[in-house]
Protein backbone atom coordinates (compact mmCIF):
# COMPACT_ATOMS: atom_id res chain seq x y z
CA UNK A 1 0.00 0.00 0.00
CA UNK A 2 2.59 2.55 0.66
CA UNK A 3 4.22 2.32 -2.32
CA UNK A 4 0.73 3.11 -3.98
CA UNK A 5 0.38 5.55 -2.36
CA UNK A 6 4.09 7.23 -2.80
CA UNK A 7 3.29 7.02 -7.08
CA UNK A 8 -0.19 8.34 -6.51
CA UNK A 9 0.89 11.14 -4.65
CA UNK A 10 4.23 11.41 -7.11
CA UNK A 11 1.95 11.47 -9.69
CA UNK A 12 -0.81 13.96 -8.89
CA UNK A 13 1.99 16.38 -7.90
CA UNK A 14 3.53 16.09 -11.48
CA UNK A 15 0.14 15.97 -12.96
CA UNK A 16 -1.58 18.73 -11.39
CA UNK A 17 0.66 20.37 -9.18
CA UNK A 18 3.62 21.34 -10.62
CA UNK A 19 2.31 22.55 -14.21
CA UNK A 20 0.40 25.37 -12.54
CA UNK A 21 3.37 26.52 -10.29
CA UNK A 22 3.66 30.29 -10.63
CA UNK A 23 0.51 29.65 -12.97
CA UNK A 24 -2.61 30.37 -10.86
CA UNK A 25 -4.18 33.23 -8.59
CA UNK A 26 -5.39 32.83 -4.95
CA UNK A 27 -9.41 32.21 -3.98
CA UNK A 28 -9.98 33.24 -1.30
CA UNK A 29 -12.35 31.93 1.76
CA UNK A 30 -15.08 33.71 4.64
CA UNK A 31 -12.26 33.06 6.74
CA UNK A 32 -9.49 35.08 5.15
CA UNK A 33 -7.54 31.86 3.91
CA UNK A 34 -6.83 31.08 0.29
CA UNK A 35 -6.70 28.14 -2.15
CA UNK A 36 -5.46 28.00 -5.70
CA UNK A 37 -6.93 26.00 -8.41
CA UNK A 38 -3.92 23.32 -8.31
CA UNK A 39 -5.20 23.06 -4.32
CA UNK A 40 -8.84 21.88 -5.79
CA UNK A 41 -7.09 20.03 -8.90
CA UNK A 42 -4.68 17.73 -6.95
CA UNK A 43 -7.60 17.19 -3.96
CA UNK A 44 -9.79 15.98 -6.53
CA UNK A 45 -7.35 14.12 -8.28
CA UNK A 46 -5.87 12.70 -5.02
CA UNK A 47 -9.66 11.53 -3.80
CA UNK A 48 -10.07 9.61 -6.68
CA UNK A 49 -6.78 7.92 -6.67
CA UNK A 50 -6.76 7.01 -3.00
CA UNK A 51 -10.50 5.19 -2.80
CA UNK A 52 -8.86 3.19 -5.57
CA UNK A 53 -6.02 1.99 -2.99
CA UNK A 54 -8.58 1.29 -0.02
CA UNK A 55 -12.18 2.77 0.33
CA UNK A 56 -12.16 4.84 3.22
CA UNK A 57 -13.29 7.96 3.94
CA UNK A 58 -11.49 10.85 3.04
CA UNK A 59 -10.93 14.25 4.07
CA UNK A 60 -9.31 16.95 2.42
CA UNK A 61 -8.19 20.31 3.79
CA UNK A 62 -9.70 22.49 0.93
CA UNK A 63 -13.40 20.59 1.63
CA UNK A 64 -15.70 22.12 3.73
CA UNK A 65 -16.32 22.12 6.84
CA UNK A 66 -19.32 20.48 7.30
CA UNK A 67 -17.13 17.76 5.03
CA UNK A 68 -14.36 17.06 7.14
CA UNK A 69 -16.20 16.52 10.10
CA UNK A 70 -18.73 13.70 8.33
CA UNK A 71 -15.50 12.10 6.54
CA UNK A 72 -14.07 12.44 10.41
CA UNK A 73 -16.72 10.89 11.86
CA UNK A 74 -17.24 7.91 9.88
CA UNK A 75 -14.08 7.21 9.18
CA UNK A 76 -12.77 5.69 12.57
CA UNK A 77 -12.01 2.43 11.38
CA UNK A 78 -10.48 4.09 8.13
CA UNK A 79 -9.49 7.50 6.81
CA UNK A 80 -7.02 8.94 4.07
CA UNK A 81 -5.80 12.69 5.49
CA UNK A 82 -5.06 14.63 2.93
CA UNK A 83 -3.51 18.15 2.40
CA UNK A 84 -3.37 18.65 -1.39
CA UNK A 85 -0.43 21.76 -1.29
CA UNK A 86 0.64 22.15 2.30
CA UNK A 87 2.48 25.87 2.04
CA UNK A 88 0.17 27.43 -0.63
CA UNK A 89 1.34 30.91 -0.25
CA UNK A 90 4.99 29.49 -0.94
CA UNK A 91 3.70 27.70 -4.24
CA UNK A 92 2.32 31.05 -5.43
CA UNK A 93 4.98 33.25 -4.50
CA UNK A 94 7.27 30.31 -5.93
CA UNK A 95 8.86 29.42 -2.62
CA UNK A 96 10.06 25.89 -3.03
CA UNK A 97 9.27 24.64 0.06
CA UNK A 98 5.33 22.96 -0.32
CA UNK A 99 3.83 19.75 0.11
CA UNK A 100 1.45 17.20 -0.79
CA UNK A 101 0.39 15.09 2.40
CA UNK A 102 -1.26 11.89 2.67
CA UNK A 103 -2.02 9.82 5.93
CA UNK A 104 -3.83 6.79 6.64
CA UNK A 105 -5.87 7.06 9.72
CA UNK A 106 -7.68 4.63 12.39
CA UNK A 107 -8.97 5.04 15.54
CA UNK A 108 -7.58 8.57 15.27
CA UNK A 109 -4.18 7.56 14.77
CA UNK A 110 -1.44 7.49 11.91
CA UNK A 111 -0.77 4.15 10.57
CA UNK A 112 0.77 5.13 7.34
CA UNK A 113 2.37 8.88 5.75
CA UNK A 114 3.92 10.45 3.16
CA UNK A 115 5.33 13.83 2.63
CA UNK A 116 6.04 14.97 -0.97
CA UNK A 117 8.01 18.33 -2.22
CA UNK A 118 7.94 18.12 -5.98
CA UNK A 119 10.50 21.00 -6.04
CA UNK A 120 12.71 19.52 -4.07
CA UNK A 121 12.27 15.96 -5.28
CA UNK A 122 12.08 14.89 -1.01
CA UNK A 123 9.76 12.08 -0.64
CA UNK A 124 9.34 11.36 3.02
CA UNK A 125 7.32 8.57 4.24
CA UNK A 126 6.91 5.57 7.04
CA UNK A 127 4.71 3.31 8.23
CA UNK A 128 3.79 2.28 11.91
CA UNK A 129 6.32 0.04 13.40
CA UNK A 130 8.36 0.41 10.01
CA UNK A 131 10.99 3.05 10.45
CA UNK A 132 11.24 6.57 8.52
CA UNK A 133 12.66 7.49 5.34
CA UNK A 134 13.66 10.04 2.59
CA UNK A 135 14.35 9.00 -0.62
CA UNK A 136 15.00 5.43 0.43
CA UNK A 137 17.69 6.86 3.29
CA UNK A 138 16.59 5.71 7.05
CA UNK A 139 15.99 8.71 9.03
CA UNK A 140 17.22 10.82 11.02
CA UNK A 141 19.77 11.69 8.25
CA UNK A 142 22.24 13.97 10.83
CA UNK A 143 23.10 13.97 14.53
CA UNK A 144 20.79 14.52 17.34
CA UNK A 145 22.01 17.57 19.18
CA UNK A 146 21.67 16.89 22.60
CA UNK A 147 21.82 20.70 24.01
CA UNK A 148 18.94 23.00 23.97
CA UNK A 149 21.74 26.38 23.89
CA UNK A 150 22.97 24.96 20.79
CA UNK A 151 19.94 23.50 18.62
CA UNK A 152 18.18 24.82 15.67
CA UNK A 153 14.48 25.56 16.15
CA UNK A 154 11.19 25.91 13.99
CA UNK A 155 8.57 27.92 15.43
CA UNK A 156 5.47 29.67 14.32
CA UNK A 157 5.12 32.64 16.65
CA UNK A 158 1.63 33.61 15.03
CA UNK A 159 -0.19 31.13 16.84
CA UNK A 160 1.21 31.15 20.43
CA UNK A 161 0.13 32.88 23.38
CA UNK A 162 1.21 36.00 24.14
CA UNK A 163 3.32 35.42 27.12
CA UNK A 164 4.85 32.56 25.39
CA UNK A 165 5.98 33.76 21.80
CA UNK A 166 7.08 37.45 23.78
CA UNK A 167 9.36 34.79 26.22
CA UNK A 168 10.58 33.54 23.05
CA UNK A 169 11.02 36.91 21.14
CA UNK A 170 12.40 38.32 24.22
CA UNK A 171 14.90 35.43 24.90
CA UNK A 172 14.57 32.64 23.08
CA UNK A 173 16.43 29.38 24.76
CA UNK A 174 18.02 27.72 21.53
CA UNK A 175 20.75 29.32 18.97
CA UNK A 176 19.20 29.89 16.17
CA UNK A 177 15.37 30.24 14.73
CA UNK A 178 13.21 29.05 11.61
CA UNK A 179 9.73 29.13 10.26
CA UNK A 180 9.35 28.24 6.90
CA UNK A 181 5.69 27.81 6.21
CA UNK A 182 4.63 24.67 5.35
CA UNK A 183 3.92 22.46 8.45
CA UNK A 184 3.82 18.77 7.14
CA UNK A 185 7.46 19.70 5.76
CA UNK A 186 8.46 21.12 9.16
CA UNK A 187 7.82 17.70 10.83
CA UNK A 188 9.81 15.54 8.59
CA UNK A 189 12.65 18.59 8.69
CA UNK A 190 12.62 17.37 12.46
CA UNK A 191 12.84 13.55 11.22
CA UNK A 192 15.09 13.93 9.17
CA UNK A 193 17.62 16.15 11.85
CA UNK A 194 17.71 19.04 9.87
CA UNK A 195 15.44 20.96 12.74
CA UNK A 196 16.31 20.25 16.31
CA UNK A 197 12.90 21.56 17.80
CA UNK A 198 9.68 22.44 16.90
CA UNK A 199 6.99 24.08 17.99
CA UNK A 200 3.29 25.31 16.95
CA UNK A 201 0.31 26.76 18.65
CA UNK A 202 -2.27 25.20 16.73
CA UNK A 203 -2.75 22.61 13.51
CA UNK A 204 -5.22 21.47 12.13
CA UNK A 205 -5.27 16.87 11.09
CA UNK A 206 -3.57 17.32 7.63
CA UNK A 207 -0.93 19.53 9.19
CA UNK A 208 0.35 16.62 11.46
CA UNK A 209 -1.26 13.40 10.64
CA UNK A 210 1.69 12.32 8.18
CA UNK A 211 4.67 14.10 9.38
CA UNK A 212 3.99 13.63 12.96
CA UNK A 213 4.05 9.48 12.40
CA UNK A 214 7.27 10.21 10.42
CA UNK A 215 8.67 11.64 13.52
CA UNK A 216 7.80 9.38 15.48
CA UNK A 217 9.22 6.31 13.43
CA UNK A 218 12.44 8.26 13.08
CA UNK A 219 12.64 7.98 17.02
CA UNK A 220 11.42 11.41 17.79
CA UNK A 221 9.42 12.64 20.48
CA UNK A 222 6.34 15.03 21.09
CA UNK A 223 4.00 16.47 23.23
CA UNK A 224 1.19 18.96 23.22
CA UNK A 225 1.29 22.04 25.00
CA UNK A 226 -0.86 20.68 27.93
CA UNK A 227 -0.60 17.08 27.31
CA UNK A 228 2.52 14.76 27.48
CA UNK A 229 -0.37 11.87 25.36
CA UNK A 230 -0.22 14.43 21.60
CA UNK A 231 -2.68 11.92 20.67
CA UNK A 232 -5.47 12.72 23.49
CA UNK A 233 -5.75 15.91 22.75
CA UNK A 234 -8.69 16.91 20.45
CA UNK A 235 -8.06 16.90 16.69
CA UNK A 236 -9.37 20.07 15.37
CA UNK A 237 -6.74 22.28 16.87
CA UNK A 238 -3.71 20.47 18.20
CA UNK A 239 -0.29 21.65 19.05
CA UNK A 240 3.07 20.32 19.40
CA UNK A 241 6.38 20.73 21.35
CA UNK A 242 8.48 17.99 19.49
CA UNK A 243 12.13 17.18 19.22
CA UNK A 244 14.43 14.32 17.89
CA UNK A 245 16.52 13.75 20.72
CA UNK A 246 14.70 12.65 23.90
CA UNK A 247 17.29 14.50 26.26
CA UNK A 248 16.65 17.87 24.08
CA UNK A 249 12.70 17.18 24.07
CA UNK A 250 12.73 17.53 27.86
CA UNK A 251 14.44 20.71 27.77
CA UNK A 252 12.36 21.89 25.57
CA UNK A 253 9.29 20.83 26.60
CA UNK A 254 10.06 22.25 30.37
CA UNK A 255 11.10 25.24 28.86
CA UNK A 256 7.79 26.00 26.99
CA UNK A 257 5.82 24.60 29.80
CA UNK A 258 7.51 27.35 32.30
CA UNK A 259 6.86 29.94 29.94
CA UNK A 260 2.75 29.35 29.62
CA UNK A 261 1.19 30.02 32.81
Amino acid sequence: MLEQVIAAVKMVAHEEIMPRYLQVERIYKSDGSFYTAADMAAQNSLVGKLRTISPAAVMGEEMTDAEQLEQWEKGHSGLWCIDPIDGTSNFMNGLPYFAVSVALMRNGRSVLGVVYNPATNECFYAEQGKGAYLNGQLLPLSRRETSLQRAIANVDLKRLKRQLAGAIAASPPYASQRNYGACTLEWCYTAAGYLDLYLHGGQKPWDYAAGCLILEEAGGQRCTLENDDYWSEPPWRRSVIAALDETLFEQWRDWVRSHTS
